[in-house]
């Protein structure tokens, strides 16, 4: 695999968000979607990433937004307001909460729905893209977490 394929072929994340908060998670997979941690991210080229996301469902609000936060959307017929909390939201549409908000971070421009259309989530565990993932943020996560318990760093001082 040469330099500019790593560069800017598509790297598909796995990303799990049982009890991961929202705008945290949701502000960093806008980042992958669109490519931006590459060295050669431009706004107008299209070198995102594919990002698929377990556990939907599980996804947790600070402070108490679950019962506060508010979700709205125009008919454009006079009247027609609609107006759901985050729990009627989710009750309705276990993904949703997490699908609007990254939505709402993608750049306003032709990109959005190319880039969003490149997102992948699942209410559960179960998805159809286990042959296709390139980086599980968990798994490294994990691995990273046992290489420091069991290699602690040494404590040299540099007095004499």
């Amino acid at each position: 695999m040469s330099t500019t394929t790593s560069i800017r072929g598509r790297i598909w994340h796995l990303v799990d968000a049982r009890d991961r908060t929202l705008g945290t998670l949701a502000q960093r997979i806008s980042i992958a979607l669109r490519g931006k941690y590459k060295p050669t991210w431009h706004p107008s080229d299209d070198i995102g990433d594919y990002v698929v996301v377990i556990n939907a469902r599980h996804i947790k609000l600070s402070g108490k937004k679950d019962t506060d936060k508010k979700y709205f959307w125009h008919s454009r017929w006079v009247g027609h307001l609609t107006e759901l909390t985050h729990d009627e939201f989710k009750a309705d549409h276990p993904n949703g909460p997490l699908k609007k908000a990254i939505y709402g971070m993608l750049p306003k421009n032709n990109l959005r729905r190319v880039h969003f259309n490149r997102l992948k989530v699942f209410s559960d565990d179960d998805h159809p893209y286990a042959q296709n993932i390139m980086r599980d943020y968990e798994r490294e996560a994990a691995i990273a977490a046992l290489a420091a318990a069991e290699n602690p760093p040494s404590s040299t001082s540099g007095e004499k």
